[in-house]
């Protein structure tokens, strides 16, 4: 592979600053400072030169998106190393924890990523994040450990985004190099799987955004059991 020119380089610092000056908005203002017009002031440069590197703020934003998803990815990364590789139940809780740390050391950049309507809906895949936690969840599938409601139990309305969030999952853990037979990740296991996601981040934003029962004084102990009830209910055993 050639040497990347002068000029390539250039381009590519300019697009890192952008990116580095988006974020700063984002930690010092919130998302709604995150404009093409602030960033371009910041850096001395005109409003229309961003766009021979990002075709609208929705598309600057996305990319933000993912610096930070890379980011959090990387702290997952680094806790997991210390996880032992056959005890999947500890790096389900590991995952959970770290989630629940850096959201709350983040709250601004959380707001951005989880909790700001996107116009286009990647799939929870589509995000390095994403890709860590389903990754987990795969090598949770093989051990054959959950206890997944059956088929028949899982609502009907939710039937046709499951089977999509199922096709999601099972592409996710194959790009990780884990092998899940298509009959062990069922339609029942994907309805407890999203519903471990929906009952995980509930919890977290309620802390990030300050809306937690004014009568929890201790948050991290409910958070604590709210992570054993989740496990216990997917059937998982902590060692």
């Amino acid at each position: 592979m050639s040497e990347p020119t002068r000029r390539e380089r250039a381009r590519a610092a300019t697009d890192r600053e952008i990116r580095q000056q988006a974020r700063t908005l984002l930690i010092n203002e919130g998302p709604e400072a995150v404009t093409l017009r602030a960033i371009a002031r910041q850096l001395g440069i005109t409003a229309p030169a961003l766009y021979r590197y990002y075709s609208s703020r929705e598309d600057l934003v996305h990319h933000v998106r993912m610096d930070i998803c890379a980011d959090l990815a990387d702290d997952l990364t680094a806790d997991l190393a210390e996880v032992p590789e056959h005890d999947t139940v500890l790096q389900v809780m590991t995952i959970c924890r770290g989630f629940r740390r850096w959201a709350l050391a983040h709250p601004r950049e959380f707001s951005m990523v989880f909790a700001t309507p996107q116009s286009n809906k990647d799939a929870m895949s589509a995000d390095p994040f994403g890709r860590i936690f389903l990754s987990v969840a795969g090598k949770v599938l093989i051990t054959k450990q959950l206890s997944p409601p059956p088929d028949d139990a899982v609502p009907l309305p939710m039937r046709a985004d499951l089977e999509a969030f199922r096709a999601d999952l099972l592409s996710t853990i194959a790009h990780s190099g884990v092998t899940v037979p298509d009959d062990i990740l069922s339609i029942g296991t994907a309805y407890m799987i999203l519903q471990f996601w929906v009952r995980l981040y509930g919890q977290v934003a309620l802390e990030v955004f300050g809306h937690f029962p004014m009568l929890i004084t201790n948050t991290e102990n409910f958070f604590e059991i709210m992570l054993a009830d989740l496990v216990a209910d997917a059937g998982l055993t902590i060692e």
